[in-house]
């Protein structure tokens, strides 16, 4: 099982990424997002990568973090969700953007992604609902340094400059700190993972302590 590519940039487009690793030439599908995210060719990069082996097709998809590799895994477990719409859903809207989505049931933000209807949409809230706040949970715990890269190599080809990146969320280890304190609290699982979505969604790019105090406000009850 291939887990892991670093290597230097040769080609990248807009689904894939062309990495020498050593001579060896790695085609590894991304993600628009992701593929915006990444150095020019010619520079070094790393990945987290799933090998989806098939009878008559061997095909690599990259991940920059490894929290965002196990959300893929999780919805191509769902009956009708590929390794490619999973990564178009991803593309979309980001693992944060995701589990926001499947915490609080809103199944038209899946159909933004290329490839999914309303009824997939559907299937997917409804098969993850209860698995996405595990995820959610592991937040930073998996979000790792990639480690060191290899030296830059001359630039061989230059793709055209990424476009601009939306307001950076809630990062994933503040979501996660957030849903640990509300279980401290004796919240339960499934009201934790809504209330902290939720924030996450009002407060883009809140700091742990914001994300626990919009929660809780979210949290408390109703005059």
């Amino acid at each position: 099982m291939i887990g892991r590519i670093a290597g230097i940039i040769l080609h990248r487009a807009q689904d894939h990424v062309l990495i020498d690793v050593r001579g060896v030439g790695y085609i590894v599908h991304v993600s628009e997002r992701t593929s915006a995210s990444l150095p020019p060719a010619g520079q070094a990069t790393a990945l987290y990568t799933e090998l989806l082996v098939r009878e008559d097709l061997l095909q690599l998809f990259g991940f920059p973090t490894l929290v965002e590799k196990e959300w893929h895994r999780l919805l191509i477990s769902v009956q009708g969700v590929g390794a490619r719409v999973a990564l178009a859903i991803l593309g979309t809207l980001g693992p944060e953007g995701l589990g926001r989505a499947l915490a609080l049931g809103d199944w038209s933000s899946l159909r933004k992604a290329p490839g999914v209807g309303p009824k997939l949409a559907q299937r997917v809230v409804m098969e993850l609902k209860d698995k996405a706040p595990a995820v959610m949970a592991l937040g930073g715990g998996l979000t790792v340094d990639p480690g060191p890269l290899p030296q830059a190599a001359e630039v061989l080809e230059t793709p055209p400059a990424p476009t601009g990146a939306p307001p950076a969320p809630a990062s994933a280890q503040a979501t996660a700190d957030a849903l640990s304190a509300l279980g401290n609290l004796g919240y339960a699982p499934s009201e934790a993972v809504r209330a902290v979505a939720e924030a996450a969604g009002q407060e883009p790019g809140a700091t742990t302590p914001a994300l626990i105090r919009a929660a809780l406000r979210l949290l408390a009850p109703k005059e």
